[in-house]
């Protein structure tokens, strides 16, 4: 049997700008690159996780102009004009955000691997409803998967973050 070699054509990159948890970086990427693969082996930033490679899990989930984004179904490219927010961006100096705190004393997280993409979910949720019921946040979170908890410390984390912010004189 012969094999015919495939043919392979060179895709080349482009130099292109994007607004990273508010720094501006420039990289060389294809129009091909995914954005998980962009925020975890180009600019290594590695909280954003890699889960499914489907959509499913929710593990990679970045914010992109205030709304939650699977960042494993997204094209670099797309995004080169929009704001990018990364589970690293929610710390300030030395001091963890309201959810992340939140999330570490109600024990929202288990093995913490889902962690970052719950984070990030709740971040837009609680940015367009600083008082979610328990229902809209089981229904924000929905596309979020876990394999370790029942969810329900997860929600109260969660609901415990949009008490403590709602007490903060301002985000």
């Amino acid at each position: 049997m012969t094999l015919i070699p495939f043919p392979s054509k060179k895709i080349s990159k482009k130099i292109v700008e994007f607004n990273i948890n508010n720094e501006i970086v420039e990289l060389a990427i294809r129009p091909n690159d995914l954005l998980l693969d962009v925020i975890r082996y180009k600019l290594n930033l590695t909280g954003t996780k890699r889960g499914c490679d489907m959509g499913t899990c929710g593990c990679c989930t970045v914010i992109i102009d205030d709304k939650p984004v699977l960042s494993c179904l997204t094209l670099a490219m797309q995004v080169q004009d929009k704001k990018i927010k990364t589970i690293e961006s929610l710390q300030e100096n030395e001091n963890m955000h309201p959810i992340q705190e939140c999330f570490h004393t109600e024990g929202g997280s288990q093995c913490g691997f889902c962690t970052p993409g719950f984070i990030m979910t709740s971040f837009a949720l609680l940015k367009e409803n600083k008082n979610p019921t328990k229902e809209e946040i089981k229904e924000a979170i929905s596309g979020n998967m876990c394999r370790c908890t029942g969810y329900i410390k997860i929600v109260d984390s969660i609901k415990k973050a949009s008490e403590k912010i709602r007490g903060k004189k301002s985000e």
